[in-house]
């Protein structure tokens, strides 16, 4: 069986973002990803070049960029960019878009979308002739072959997504919590997709987005879990997204979320949709406890067939920006410590 691979999602801060990237290096985890939501948080790639300076092994890329707010030609150009100051490092997580379109006025991507927009970028960071309606499109500082491949890496909350990153993704991260019967079940939409087409899952790697918070303090790790329960949660109510197939213990609660969850407050401590996810919610839907809690629950998660784990994490310092990104590592330290060796 291969080594599991570890990342953590992060909001980039300028000033911050490349020194943490050395500390999340030391701590061994395998992969820094930075979130590319405009309104909320500073722009990635520079910043993931500046962190690429300052490691020598660490996986950088989006988690997750989106279709809607950057142009193919322009995701692909920042990518390049990164592969190059990288050393080949840099990945792409892509999804349809959320925050970032949201706080815009726009709509996210339909999965049809996200398809057409994937396949563009691999054209151009190919090297290749993208056809832009009547008009073909290049890169004309690449030549053809010459960049490694950036794996195109789709997150997915439902089984449309899931069915069709089966299709042209290079990674597959779901982000449907961390439940083992959620992930149960986007590995089971995942593996009947595949043996439709025929592709070998040995051609796919394939993670989760897993909240996570470590403390000794069990009501302390809920309490900075229930943020990034409430978002993840709010993936599955995305509006236009069913709801058929979610479990009833996140049914009830996506479907109060397509009318209920404050955007504004989009990945804050605070925000009223908060008072609709209770403790029991948390524990079910995170991980959130001392070590030999998490322990306990990650290896079962590991053992359904994640190649990787991508942490989301609480802070305890919700601001300002920057020492919110430097408390959320201060407070992955245990976990890294204590958990993290366990799981090699």
């Amino acid at each position: 069986m291969s080594r599991t691979e570890f990342g953590i999602v992060m909001e980039p801060s300028a000033g911050y973002t490349a020194r943490l990237a050395v500390e999340i290096e030391a701590l061994g985890f395998d992969a820094l990803l930075c979130p590319d939501t405009q309104c909320l948080s500073p722009e990635p790639y520079g910043q993931l070049s500046l962190a690429a300076v300052r490691t020598t092994r660490l996986f950088l890329g989006t988690g997750v960029t989106n279709p809607v707010t950057r142009d193919a030609s322009v995701t692909a150009g920042a990518l390049a960019t990164l592969q190059k100051e990288s050393g080949g490092r840099a990945r792409c997580g892509i999804g349809r878009g959320d925050s970032s379109a949201a706080h815009i006025g726009q709509r996210n991507a339909k999965t049809a979308e996200l398809r057409t927009y994937v396949e563009q970028v691999r054209g151009y960071l190919r090297g290749e002739t993208v056809m832009r309606g009547e008009t073909p499109s290049k890169m004309r500082w690449l030549e053809p072959g010459e960049l490694p491949t950036v794996p195109m890496d789709i997150a997915c909350t439902g089984p449309a997504t899931i069915r069709m990153a089966a299709d042209v993704a290079d990674r597959i991260t779901f982000a449907v919590g961390s439940a083992p019967e959620r992930i149960e079940w986007a590995l089971n939409t995942l593996n009947a997709r595949l043996k439709e087409t025929g592709r070998k899952r040995s051609t796919l790697r394939v993670g989760a987005y897993i909240n996570l918070v470590c403390d000794p303090d069990e009501q302390r790790a809920i309490d900075l879990g229930r943020m990034i329960s409430g978002m993840v949660a709010h993936f599955a109510g995305m509006k236009d997204s069913p709801v058929e197939h979610l479990p009833p213990q996140l049914k009830a609660l996506a479907v109060q979320m397509k009318s209920g969850y404050d955007m504004a407050r989009h990945a804050q401590n605070e925000g009223s949709h908060l008072q609709m996810v209770d403790d029991e919610f948390v524990d079910w839907f995170s991980i959130c406890g001392p070590p030999a809690k998490c322990l306990d629950r990650l290896q079962p998660l590991i053992a359904l067939g994640l190649d990787h784990v991508n942490l989301l994490g609480g802070s305890p310092v919700p601001t300002p920006h920057g020492a919110r990104q430097e408390a959320m590592i201060r407070q992955t330290r245990l976990f890294a410590e204590q958990v993290l060796p366990k799981l090699r």
